[in-house]
């Protein structure tokens, strides 16, 4: 067996009045472990929240504008659009490449809703039968999504919560919407079959979806002609990957356009949040690792006599090291240990019950979303573990300077 090692353990598992640690060091080792638990709990914390956060508002950025557009070339206004036809050679069969989830059609139009009482701009996007349906479901505070099919044209629409109280409109409620074409006014009336809420305002005041045929029409487009293309992917991880890919896959005279070029401030503010994480992860492994250093130092004071003991009995200033060593890693991961535990376990309260709220009208959510990803935290945990451990390196050759006859006499 390890003798270092058997040393340690006896060190701190010991009940003897001579081998045990006095009552006032095992509180000081305590503290240390207590910051330990806090400090990972903390990053555990920091990284799931932000991570969750960052994916939430991802995904509801993405289900307005999918992860990639493909359009002709337009650097100007894009609800200018000029159409492009519906058959294309990747056009649907993009969907058979393993990274896309699905590719559908859609057209932008601007309109100005017309009540009793109000009048509003809105953006109308226009949907066809390929549309898909997981993000606007999930987000439904009532009625359906809309029942479209490729020979007739559907009077229906979805209009989100936002709008619906500015214009005092409910559902099943119809209303007229005016566009403007070649300087004529256009209206189109439409029935309320759904309301929707994401908490992002600056979409939710903005976008109402309707018909694809109805935009086709009023622009003089041919049935086949459309503003571009939508595709989702499957992970947002594979997004600056495929558009390069996309580019090169599609015909020469369209364009790719990912989400992140389209909405650059609302992403760059969330590649600013992991900044935030590094310098809270940095901090805590600096206290982390400055408690086992006053833990270490404890430790060898306390037990001075015994490395006295040790040396003369021909023990070398390495095998000690690793006793102490072993001792401080014993203190770790308990916790390490603790940490997990309490940092897991508030994040399932989180994901459960929203206990931490946040200023939607600010954040775009009304809660603080968490993501449990168990790679993250073990990541963190041997990231800790490493980090201490090094830092215990240096204090650790204290041990070396104990002479044998002072340290024997050292009370």
């Amino acid at each position: 067996m390890n003798h270092e090692l058997f040393i340690a353990h006896k060190i701190i598992n010991s009940k003897s009045k001579n081998g045990s640690i006095n009552r006032g060091t095992r509180i000081i080792l305590n503290i240390a472990i207590l910051g330990i638990c806090l400090g990972l709990a903390i990053m555990v914390v920091a990284v799931s929240t932000v991570t969750g956060f960052q994916r939430e508002i991802q995904s509801r950025v993405v289900g307005f504008g999918s992860h990639i557009q493909i359009t002709e070339f337009n650097f100007d206004n894009p609800l200018n659009f000029r159409p492009i036809k519906k058959e294309q050679p990747f056009y649907p069969q993009m969907d058979t490449i393993s990274e896309v989830r699905n590719v559908q059609v859609f057209a932008l139009k601007e309109g100005i809703v017309k009540t009793n009482d109000e009048i509003y701009g809105v953006i109308t996007k226009g949907i066809s039968t390929d549309f898909d349906w997981g993000f606007f479901s999930k987000n439904m505070v009532e009625g359906n999504p809309l029942k479209l099919n490729d020979s007739t044209k559907s009077n229906e629409t979805i209009i989100s919560k936002t709008i619906a109280q500015k214009l005092k409109l409910k559902l099943h409620d119809k209303f007229i919407i005016y566009f403007i074409q070649d300087g004529k006014s256009r209206a189109r009336k439409f029935d309320i079959v759904g309301i929707y809420h994401t908490g992002m305002e600056q979409f939710d005041k903005a976008y109402i979806l309707i018909d694809i045929k109805h935009i086709q029409k009023i622009n003089n487009w041919k049935p086949n002609e459309v503003s571009g293309f939508e595709v989702l992917l499957r992970k947002y991880s594979d997004l600056f990957r495929m558009e390069e890919f996309l580019y090169k896959y599609i015909p020469p005279e369209l364009n790719t356009i990912s989400i992140v070029s389209q909405y650059p401030e609302i992403f760059g503010w969330l590649e600013l949040q992991d900044m935030n994480v590094m310098v809270i992860i940095v901090l805590m492994i600096l206290v982390c690792g400055i408690n086992m250093i006053s833990a270490l130092l404890i430790l060898i004071l306390e037990k001075i006599n015994m490395i006295g003991i040790l040396k003369s009995m021909g023990s070398q200033n390495g095998s000690i090291r690793k006793i102490f060593l072993y001792m401080a890693g014993y203190l770790i991961s308990w916790g390490l240990l603790w940490g997990n535990l309490l940092g897991v376990c508030f994040l399932y309260l989180q994901d459960k019950f929203h206990l931490l709220k946040l200023d939607q009208s600010s954040y775009y959510i009304d809660h603080v979303p968490v993501n449990i990803n168990f790679s993250h935290i073990l990541l963190l945990n041997i990231g800790t573990l490493l980090f201490c451990v090094l830092f215990l390196i240096l204090p650790s050759f204290y041990i070396t300077k104990i002479s044998p006859v002072k340290a024997v006499q050292f009370n």
